[in-house]
């Protein structure tokens, strides 16, 4: 008997993404042998795994209802965590399955296809694939050490540019590092009110800075702003916790959006997170372990990188994050780091090229190296099989200490 297929064809909107660079790439890199400074990997060896068991085991042992059904907006002791830790109102907080979805469900509430979508370039793969689902028109800005250029940003809304969201990574930038600076974040908001657009504050890696805390959340700044955040990298990403800081209104009609999506996010996750954030001793001190490690990490693999290279490759201190952001200075025509990196494999070392992050410009010479999950011995072994890579000519050296 014969069976008739029904042909699969994906619906329109599937066509304005691509797959994940970053993903694709991961798969090169995870080689056996290959030092991977490609995904943005928090240390495993840092996840507080003894304080989580002995939480699972209280909570599961007390309360089963860690195990039921639960509140779209999320659970009222981390919504209240949340709030606090934003200086907002609970109605203004929705938790959701990673800050991840918290683009998903901002670009889904404010966006219709078509609109314009600012956001910086080179910008974040994730950020750049959600918005481009949404039917959002992509519009790239530059952007420098100070972040976003709001400069560049007012002349065009000036002559005309109409955004209906502008998103930005205020703090230690995915994939430069930058930083938006305090003049230019106000600038900003006022911006968002003058012209009607909404800002989007995506703000991850805000916790682990190594030079002292950076400036107040931009939702405090302006009431077009919202802010999404996430315990990925600060306690484990495989739990999928994340938050949305919005308007009231525009809360609640994310909490329709996300009801219509998923119901809510797991309600054992929301408890265990609750409880470790709740806790301010435990998470201060381990805030202040990550930072003390993952900048003991980024100078190191700076230094090594600075010493390999020397003005061959431009990169610059990190102060906070978890990348370097570095561009290929040789005059000659082979610095193409995306054609580069199957040899860099082949030295036993893996990154990702800059093409990975463009929204429209040329980032051909550019790669991002992440430090956070490499032990620091590793880091220098790194640089040298990088250097080795991408300078063949270059004799290979041997070090024998690390910042």
């Amino acid at each position: 008997m014969s069976q008739t297929q029904t042909p699969f064809r994906p619906a329109a909107r599937v066509g304005r993404i691509t797959s994940s660079a970053l993903r694709d790439l991961l798969a090169l890199v995870e080689k056996p042998g290959v030092i991977s400074l490609a995904g943005g990997l928090p240390a495993e060896a840092l996840f507080p795994t003894q304080r989580t068991r002995r939480l699972l085991d209280e909570m599961l042992g007390a309360d089963p209802t860690a195990l039921q059904y639960s509140a779209t907006e999320g659970q009222p002791a981390l919504r209240e965590w949340i709030a606090a830790r934003h200086g907002v109102g609970v109605d203004q907080v929705v938790v959701t399955h990673g800050s991840q979805q918290g683009l998903d469900l901002v670009a889904r509430a404010v966006l219709d296809p078509g609109d314009t979508v600012v956001l910086a370039d080179p910008g974040y793969v994730g950020a750049v694939q959600a918005l481009a689902l949404s039917g959002g028109r992509l519009t790239a800005v530059p952007g420098d050490d100070d972040g976003l250029d709001v400069s560049v940003l007012e002349q065009r809304l000036r002559g005309g540019l109409r955004p209906r969201l502008v998103y930005v990574v205020p703090h230690f930038h995915n994939p430069t590092g930058a930083v938006l600076s305090v003049a230019r974040a106000g600038r900003l908001a006022a911006l968002a009110e003058r012209y009607g657009f909404v800002l989007v504050e995506d703000d991850p890696y805000r916790e682990i800075h190594f030079d002292g805390p950076p400036a107040p959340p931009l939702c405090r700044l302006s009431a077009a702003v919202v802010t999404m955040g996430t315990v990925s990298k600060t306690l484990f990403p495989g739990l999928r916790v994340g938050w949305v800081v919005a308007p009231p209104a525009l809360a609640r009609t994310l909490a329709l959006v996300k009801q219509a999506t998923d119901l809510h996010t797991s309600t054992l996750a929301q408890r265990l997170v609750g409880h470790l954030l709740g806790d301010a001793a435990f998470f201060d001190a381990h805030l202040a372990r990550l930072r003390t490690e993952y900048g003991h990490r980024a100078r190191t693999l700076w230094s090594a990188l600075t010493e390999a290279f020397g003005a061959e490759l431009d990169v610059r201190p990190a102060t906070g994050g978890m990348f370097l952001w570095a561009r290929l200075t040789r005059p000659d025509a082979d610095t193409d780091t995306e054609a580069l990196l199957r040899r860099a494999v082949e030295h036993g070392v893996g990154y990702v090229p800059g093409t990975a992050f463009s929204v429209a410009g040329d980032h051909r010479r550019y790669l991002r190296l992440s430090y956070a999950g490499v032990d620091p011995a590793d880091l220098v072994t790194a640089a040298d099989r990088l250097a080795a890579a991408l300078r063949p000519e270059a004799p290979r050296r041997r070090r024998h200490c690390a910042l």
